[in-house]
């Protein structure tokens, strides 16, 4: 059975489940930032996801960088995945704009995480899905 890796999970909020990746934002204002985490048990490494599966993901992947730019309208998108210090598969996507506080530099161990006050985290979450709806409307 799936289980999110307990580092992932103690650092976002759970965004959207779609057909194969769980969703997740990072819970850190100061960058949108999404993590795509495939549900299939013991991934670690891109060339470890099933054949039938690989579209999939890859159009899980371009869903969450076109919906997130265009509620933030960042500059640059950038994707990764790094698994260094969580090996579980997971794909960061995380939009940049030019002089946000880590820019040029990547935003990877940059400072203390900001975690979004009150209810900016779940009015995010709802903007999110507002868009992600009218851009992908079957799901």
């Amino acid at each position: 059975m799936f289980e999110l890796d307990a580092r992932l999970a103690a650092d976002t909020l759970v965004l959207a489940e779609w057909p194969l990746c769980q969703v997740l934002l990072m819970n850190d204002q100061r960058f949108p930032w999404l993590i795509l985490v495939p549900r299939i048990v013991g991934l670690r490494d891109f060339h470890e996801v099933p054949a039938d599966d690989k579209i999939q993901f890859q159009t899980e992947i371009d869903r969450a960088s076109l919906s997130l730019q265009a509620l933030t309208k960042a500059h640059k998108m950038n994707v990764a995945a790094l698994g260094n210090m969580v090996p579980q598969l997971h794909v960061h996507v995380v939009g940049r704009f030019d002089g946000d506080d880590a820019w040029p530099a990547p935003v990877w161990g940059l400072g203390k995480a900001a975690p979004y006050p009150g209810t900016e985290a779940a009015q995010f979450i709802a903007r999110f899905a507002e868009i992600d709806a009218k851009l992908y409307p079957e799901g």
